[in-house]
């Protein structure tokens, strides 16, 4: 009999599993011993049983299990594609699954029980998670146990939206340890999540030393490489691709945080895969802490990939009767390239993570003073900058770091919030009120996680930091880490925020994390519970949020972590922008916002137009490069504005006007990468091409905007010429250059028409720049 459920299919008579999405086939197999073999993903497939094609060999030192018979040597765990492997089954490469009983031993073996298949996706307890068309609420805690009646509390009963998850329920039959593997499916978006959760069914206790989130077996023989984003602060997600050899390659963070080195989102790819052809699968943590990411080519030439939790700073206590639930991945699959996959993330992320009052919402040009004033400032001197900036056609005011405490550096005063008033000249209020008096909308900047030494909170509860016992503990930036895994801090960070917003008018918060954490020690749990602080530590971070969100659903909040150290799909549940970089160079931002495209929208880019010199680099760039690269973010300015000059000042309130003129097409049209840049995040703008060009377009073809940033200027220079993609090949377009740079070639192209067709096929030619950093911005509109 076979049972269908929209895109979830089971044969019962072959034992076989089919999720096909729109231009995708997942399928897997339960075979004669129980066990849940992976058979294939990848370009849609019909419903074939392809578990006769996987090749069984008597392969010498590849153990064979007891059941399958004392004389049968070409069944083994070690060689087989499996859904979710275990550590100590004869399965010798990386596995997902390491357990340790009371007893000591170290085994797991998990075999196939049953299944449901239900309409609308899961949510879980205390993380964030993709969601139907209407935001999933959950409650309790991260630990959900597996039985039917808690299944359904952790989000089982949300709407469904045409959505549909099917679950897999595996045990240990000795331990009486169970694994519910969830796979939830967005057809339309060539979309598949995953996620597990483990429940202890036995008597005694159960240590989880390692619970990956998923498992991946490419079981046919193939060249694939391992695309991975690494970086540094001021520098994140440069493009690293290589090919995947025998043995074990991993990227991962053991920082607390996603971090600026790694970010959780990878691809694995044919080796010539490009941004149009080529199979490619994307893999999403949505997760904030710490992570791994591993893929293994085996002795057979097939590949594994497991992602998940970080096992080092990982120790769960499982008891009886208790279950918990690993974070989600959100995996998706291309053949045509890079660019296809790329945008099924920026929408399932724009659609399905991304919640709230400001999912779609415009959001406000705004001006921050961090980069014109940082501590150095009065109220009188903050509300100078918020005239000039509104006459030029600004939204919203943000103050920064130092208003409130002792805090005229970053050496004290962290973790004090109060309004230093003496400092502002009035009240948080006060000011906010003045600042709403002249048109514009109020914000500020927080960075709650963190205490300094120097501070009246730390002096008054030094237990509350992550500090080892007997040692003097790390710093960085000259502060140290709340310990977001009690209950209590969380508790009182909860409420000096809603203090905050509820005492001002507040329409936007910068939520801010400047290091990385150490010293991986709460003084409020026991030392079998130490193992447990890293992910509870994140657990509390999203309940914090999380309360926020639902109290405040009209400001917008914007994560950050020293720029882009904790740029994750995780932290996006939460925020529905997160500052890119702290390199605000226009140049270098090519490079940062190119790796970010690869699995984030631009709409959760944040992204500022700064001074020159730039702070960072010492570069100059034309104001107009700088407008150009910002767009390609949420938009917004960070210098003294009472210092340019009005030929500045016009230019300013041009980019204004466009932006907010073109903010549908640039935040919600479908995005495309013309110029390709790989393995190269050290040199300029992280390539050696002379340029980056990326465009936007309507998902209808009505319109698309192409901006292109010259990284530098040579002599007798070869001009540019690019193809443009996402417009109707049977329309006509006129193309038109925008912007300052473009007024000397404007006149050739104003009123020439191309059709659709010859843009995609033959494309048009780029002028060369006439200026170190030069940038064009060319409109193309239906006619």
């Amino acid at each position: 009999m076979k049972v269908e459920t929209g895109p979830i299919r089971f044969d019962e008579t072959t034992g076989i599993f089919q999720i096909d999405t729109a231009n995708s086939s997942y399928q897997m197999k339960v075979n004669e011993y129980k066990d849940l073999i992976h058979t294939y993903y990848g370009k849609k497939i019909d419903m074939d049983d392809l578990y006769g094609d996987l090749c069984m060999l008597d392969r010498g030192f590849s153990g064979n299990p007891h059941d399958v018979g004392k004389y049968d040597r070409t069944y083994s765990l070690d060689i087989l594609p499996q859904e979710y492997s275990c550590f100590g089954t004869g399965d010798y490469r990386i596995t997902g699954l390491h357990v340790r009983e009371v007893n000591g031993a170290r085994v797991a073996g998990l075999k196939y029980e049953g299944y449901e298949i239900h309409e609308g996706l899961m949510g879980i307890p205390g993380l964030p998670a993709v969601y139907d068309g209407e935001d999933i609420k959950t409650s309790g805690s991260a630990t959900a146990a597996v039985h039917e009646g808690q299944r359904q509390a952790a989000g089982r009963d949300a709407a469904t939206g045409g959505h549909c998850t099917l679950s897999i329920f595996l045990r240990d039959p000795v331990n009486n340890l169970s694994v519910e593997l969830r796979y939830g499916v967005l057809e339309e978006l060539d979309i598949i999540t995953r996620n597990v959760v483990i429940g202890n069914e036995g008597a005694e206790t159960v240590y989880l030393e390692k619970a990956a989130s998923m498992n991946l077996d490419l079981p046919y023989a193939g060249d694939y490489d391992f695309v991975t984003f690494y970086g540094r602060h001021a520098m994140e997600r440069n493009l690293s691709r290589r090919e995947i050899h025998h043995g074990v390659q991993s990227v991962g963070s053991v920082r607390g945080t996603s971090s600026h080195q790694y970010n959780p989102f990878s691809m694995l790819c044919e080796r010539g895969a490009t941004e149009t052809t080529g199979a490619c699968y994307g893999f999403s943590f949505v997760y904030s802490g710490e992570f791994l990411m591993e893929v293994e080519k085996d002795q057979a030439d097939q590949v594994r990939f497991l992602c998940g939790i970080h096992p080092d700073d990982f120790t769960w206590v499982l008891q009886p009767k208790e279950a918990f639930a690993t974070p989600q991945v959100i995996m998706s699959y291309s053949d045509y390239g890079f660019s296809k996959l790329s945008r099924n993330f920026h929408h399932v992320i724009a659609e399905h993570i991304v919640r709230g009052d400001w999912k779609h919402k415009m959001r406000p040009v705004l001006i921050n003073n961090w980069e014109a004033t940082f501590f150095d400032f009065t109220g009188e001197k903050l509300i100078g900058i918020a005239k000039e900036a509104r006459e030029l056609g600004v939204d919203m005011f943000v103050m920064d770091d130092g208003w409130f405490g002792a805090r005229d550096s970053d050496n004290a005063g962290l973790g004090d919030w109060f309004a230093n008033e003496k400092k502002l000249g009035c009240s948080l209020k006060e000011l906010g009120e003045r600042i709403e008096a002249l048109g514009m909308q109020f914000g500020l900047w927080v960075e709650p996680e963190m205490v300094n030494e120097d501070s009246d909170l730390y002096r008054a509860h030094p237990e509350w930091a992550l500090t080892a016992p007997g040692r003097q503990p790390q710093l960085g930036r000259n502060q140290i880490v709340l310990d977001m895994s009690r209950e209590d801090v969380c508790d009182y960070i909860l409420s000096r925020l809603t203090d905050i917003l509820s005492s001002a008018p507040i329409s936007y918060v910068k939520w801010d994390m400047n290091r990385s954490i150490a010293d991986k020690y709460s003084h409020a749990a026991d030392s079998a519970r130490q193992g447990e602080v890293a992910h509870r530590y994140v657990l509390g971070v999203y309940r914090i949020l999380e309360s926020i969100h639902q109290r405040f659903p009209h400001v917008l909040f914007e994560g950050c972590s020293g720029g882009g150290g904790r740029f994750d799909a995780g932290m996006l549940y939460y925020t529905p922008q997160i500052w890119c970089s702290d390199n605000t160079d226009a140049i270098g931002r090519t490079s940062i916002q190119y790796g970010t495209s690869f699995c984030y929208p631009v709409s959760t880019m944040g992204a500022h137009v700064s001074v020159v010199p730039n702070q960072q680099t010492g570069r100059t760039s034309p104001l107009s490069t700088r407008a150009t690269v910002a767009m390609a973010g949420t938009f917004g300015y960070e210098l003294d504005i009472t210092k340019m000059t009005d030929g500045e000042k016009e230019a300013v309130k041009s980019e204004i006007r466009f932006f907010k003129k073109h903010y549908a097409l640039m935040h919600e049209g479908d995005y495309y990468r013309l110029s390709i840049h790989e393995n190269a995040g050290s040199r300029v703008a992280g390539c050696d091409e002379l340029f980056t060009a990326w465009e936007m377009a309507a998902a209808d073809g009505s319109e698309a905007l192409v901006s292109v940033v010259y990284h530098g200027v040579e002599a007798n220079s070869a001009p540019v010429h690019l193809r443009v993609a996402g417009l109707d090949p049977s329309k006509k377009y006129l193309v038109q250059y925008v912007g300052d740079t473009g007024a000397s070639v404007e006149a050739k192209y104003q009123g020439h028409v191309y059709s659709g067709r010859t843009l995609a096929n033959a494309g048009f030619t780029i002028a060369p720049a006439k200026e170190e950093f030069g940038s064009w911005q060319i409109y193309i509109s239906e006619v």
